[in-house]
């Protein structure tokens, strides 16, 4: 199965009201500033995306409205967060109904499964809908790593198309073009690690921050692609205190509050998470705010 999925896709937040009820004209307003920036693609319903904290119905309430206001200008992806294969199977299948273009498939919530039952897990989503897939490995916040080898005993799937590298180990990336070949088309996860990944390889990017920033991410992503790492390196370097809020425990409150300060949406997040509060909201606000006034500019 073919896909022309590349560049950066924004997992993006999902907006609420004050009642933390769904905010969908807030969200689809965000999504519409994240494309006219000149994002790839967009991913629903990620970690950042607050999937977990979603009822069901709320889950395809956001994809309805998604896929209808998108309207194909970028593929539209979800991503498939349950506790049991037959609720993300349904999930899925739910999903295509809808027209989303692709799966973010990440392992089982809460029970932690070996390799044995993670690879069944992606199997049987799989053979849910007709839809191209990519795999989140994310060891760190999930506790479930998917290694090369079990990515290449994957390979004889035809809806696997895509990894999200998140391990925090750019060895990775290496270690999956030597085992797998051309087989996955790669993607970093990992906000604060792209560009050693964009250099070993990868085709695109799955980023948190650009949600508060995407015309920066872009211009990070584009000086990169070009090859033009002196320049990208100075983009780096003013981006990296932002990007390392993607690897805090509270990267969504983060990202959240930077949306917030950019004028792209609001901080409010859903129990059990509560909004920064104390000095760590002052910290985070200060690395945000130092970072507007110091945005660089494109050209």
């Amino acid at each position: 199965m073919w896909v022309s999925w590349h560049g950066v896709l924004p997992a993006a937040t999902t907006e609420f009201k004050a009642d933390h009820s769904l905010d969908l004209p807030a969200t689809m307003r965000h999504l519409d500033a994240m494309i006219k920036a000149g994002v790839h693609g967009m991913i629903m319903l990620g970690t950042v995306g607050e999937n977990c904290s979603l009822e069901y119905r709320e889950k395809l309430e956001v994809l309805k409205a998604t896929v209808e206001h998108v309207a194909g200008r970028v593929p539209v992806l979800t991503g498939v967060a349950e506790c049991t294969t037959a609720l993300a199977c349904r999930f899925a299948a739910d999903a295509q109904k809808i027209g989303v273009n692709g799966l973010m498939i990440l392992p089982a919530m809460v029970y932690k499964s070996d390799p044995r039952e993670t690879v069944a897990h992606f199997r049987s989503v799989a053979k849910a809908s007709d839809l191209p897939i990519m795999i989140y490995n994310n060891p760190v916040s999930y506790g479930v790593d998917v290694s090369p080898e079990m990515f290449a005993d994957m390979g004889d799937e035809k809806n696997f198309v895509a990894i999200k590298e998140s391990s925090e180990n750019v060895r990775r990336i290496t270690d999956l073009k030597n085992r797998c070949g051309e087989r996955y088309l790669l993607f970093g996860g990992v906000d604060d690690l792209i560009l050693e990944s964009i250099v070993l390889g990868v085709v695109g990017w799955v980023s948190g921050l650009v949600n508060a920033f995407p015309d920066e991410n872009r211009l990070l992503w584009d000086l990169a692609m070009a090859g033009k790492l002196e320049e990208a390196l100075k983009v780096y370097r003013w981006y990296m205190p932002l990007l390392h809020l993607d690897t805090r425990p509270k990267l969504v409150q983060c990202i959240k509050l930077a949306n917030q300060e950019c004028g792209f949406g609001s901080e409010t997040v859903r129990a059990p998470r509560l909004t920064l509060a104390g000095a760590e909201r002052e910290e985070v606000l200060g690395i945000i705010r130092q970072s507007i006034e110091t945005r660089p500019k494109r050209g």
